[in-house]
């Protein structure tokens, strides 16, 4: 498609000197004396609806081929764009956990909603700019050097200024781009979360100082829009003032040659009618620099992303279902640019179908722990193993078949009850198997409440349920999955009683037959887990179960004891 919209546009260039060509006729012929004899005279006198009708169908013709390259190019730019969007999309789903703890997202959606245009749009109109104009300048400076190949070398002499311009111009332009990008996910930044805190700006006073904030960033976008315009706008009356030295230099040397006799008055007019014609393509070529070197910065920020190393999946064992078994073996993990290890020798073994629970101070590596089980990051140290299989000898995808998790942070999507419920691999369930994984994670109530039940959209992140609900929805598609680990990360530690203890009979339903690894704070809910492990400072320094930790006066018997005393007091 991309060559049939170059050959249409070089097809409708070529037919601008018709109009000029069928002029000539009719100035010459349709014009002379009647009777003279001439026989174009006396075919378009007899005949003067000739010349009318070529030039109606001509530019009829011109102007098909022209929608026809138009409709060709616009088809090559948003086809580009949608299969760029789509191969960025499908790259972001399966880059590792690392890359969204140090990117930005406002980033990198501004590289999926923004920078793909800029690229289209030098892929395909800057193009065919190039293609079109070159040919016409190659084909002119020809017919100079035809002409007169010593004036040509004098109009040569300028094309290392003009292109130093170019040059300089278009670093500019590049410089402005890149930052105007980079100025653009600060922007979207600034907006997401001005959209998401709307509770505590409203709260706490904020919109006088989100608004400065913004106006800060939008200030700056600002500079670099006009900065980015006086680039552009300098290029093209820079190249005419060096074009002008260049007529300046031709016009002295042809009369020089006149009075040797070396020319004539037509060559000279000729000569200079051409020179003059390379304007507008060396204009048009000037035009082009903005966006093309827009597109190149989109470019470099595009295939930065693209060339992220996604996650690694070297695996190549399969298993269906996980007996549960999970050991950990001396493991010691460390965050990227961190000063000192998250985990340390860790060292833990549990059973199919125990439940086993992380507790501790904030910072002692239980979060960090549970995430090192599906692979969202990677130990420096030691291993895992499923089952007696290390873990990265799994697939992940056949990894990940095996867990479900449950966490504080409940992530819904902006989507039906249903499809949250049923999502990923479990999206074709039956609608039988749902209402079941729902009524065991006692959400049918709520659910048939709703104004169209399992067809109700639940807004950005189920902002349209209660925190209960959520939470019930997230154990809901956890049933449904039926993984045989399950993670709980401080599954019931932001809800009111009442929703915590419709939460904590579901996931005691849920829990059942699984190997589960719970993180909990409320050491209440943990009590009667099959074994509890208390860490700190990334090291474990005790395990047993309830009654054992109570009677060895420990870490967990203070935590406790003060918890209790919490309670109490309350």
């Amino acid at each position: 498609m991309l060559a049939l919209g170059l050959v249409l546009s070089a097809m409708a260039a070529a037919m601008e000197p018709f109009l000029p060509a069928l002029m000539k006729p009719l100035l010459d012929n349709g014009f002379a004396p009647k009777g003279s004899g001439d026989f174009g005279d006396s075919l378009l006198q007899r005949s003067p609806w000739i010349v009318p009708v070529m030039i109606v169908g001509v530019m009829t013709l011109r102007g098909v081929i022209t929608f026809c390259a138009g409709y060709a190019m616009s088809w090559v730019q948003i086809r580009l764009v949608n299969d760029m969007r789509q191969q960025m999309f499908e790259h972001i789903s399966r880059l590792p956990m690392s890359f969204f703890e140090l990117n930005p997202s406002a980033r990198t959606i501004t590289r999926v909603t923004n920078d793909v245009n800029s690229i289209g749009a030098a892929a395909t109109t800057v193009g065919v700019t190039l293609v079109r104009e070159s040919l016409a300048i190659v084909g002119l400076l020809a017919w100079l050097l035809y002409l007169n190949w010593q004036l040509t070398l004098v109009t040569l002499a300028v094309a290392p200024f003009i292109a130093w311009v170019t040059k300089a111009v278009g670093k500019r332009l590049r410089n402005m781009s890149r930052a105007s990008q980079s100025g653009m996910g600060t922007m979207t930044q600034s907006l997401q979360e001005a959209i998401l805190c709307q509770k505590v700006l409203k709260v706490f006073g904020g919109e006088a100082q989100e608004a400065r904030r913004f106006a800060r960033v939008n200030d700056a976008m600002r500079g670099y829009a006009m900065r980015t315009a006086v680039a552009a706008a300098a290029g093209s009356p820079l190249v005419h003032f060096f074009v002008s030295f260049a007529i300046a230099a031709v016009v002295y040397t042809a009369l020089i040659q006149s009075g040797k006799g070396e020319t004539t008055v037509g060559s000279f007019v000729s000569f200079i009618t051409g020179m003059l014609m390379l304007l507008a393509p060396l204009r048009a070529l000037a035009g082009v620099n903005l966006p093309l070197q827009r597109g190149l910065a989109a470019a470099e920020s595009v295939f930065h992303l693209l060339d992220t190393p996604v996650e690694n999946d070297l695996g190549q064992t399969v298993i269906e279902r996980a007996q549960g078994r999970i050991e950990f073996q001396s493991l010691g993990f460390r965050y990227p640019g961190a000063e000192q290890d998250a985990l340390r020798s860790i060292n833990l073994l549990i059973e199919p179908g125990k439940t086993v629970a992380l507790v501790g101070s904030s910072g002692g590596g239980k979060t960090t722990l549970a995430g090192l089980l599906p692979r969202f990051h990677s130990p420096a140290q030691g291993r895992i193993l499923i089952d007696d299989i290390d873990i990265k000898d799994l697939t992940l995808a056949s990894l990940r078949a095996q867990i479900a998790v449950v966490s504080q942070e409940t992530l819904l999507f902006n989507d039906t009850v249903q499809a949250n419920i049923a999502y990923g691999l479990t999206a074709e369930a039956s609608q039988q198997a749902i209402e079941a994984a729902a009524a065991a994670a006692n959400a049918l109530e709520f659910i048939q409440a709703l104004p169209e039940g399992f067809a109700t959209v639940i807004g950005e992140n189920g902002n349209r349920l209660s925190g209960g609900q959520r939470q019930r929805l997230a154990i809901a598609r956890a049933i449904l999955k039926d993984a045989p680990i399950l993670i709980l990360d401080e599954a019931t530690s932001a809800l009111d009683n009442e929703s915590e203890r419709l939460v904590q009979e579901a996931l005691e339903r849920l829990m059942q037959a699984r190997t589960t690894l719970v993180i909990a704070h409320r050491l209440s809910t943990i009590e009667r887990a099959d074994k509890i492990v208390v860490m700190q400072q990334g090291r474990i320094v005790e395990s047993g179960n309830h009654e054992v930790l109570i009677q060895a006066n420990g870490l967990y018997a203070r935590l406790h004891s003060a918890q209790a005393l919490s309670v109490t007091l309350e």
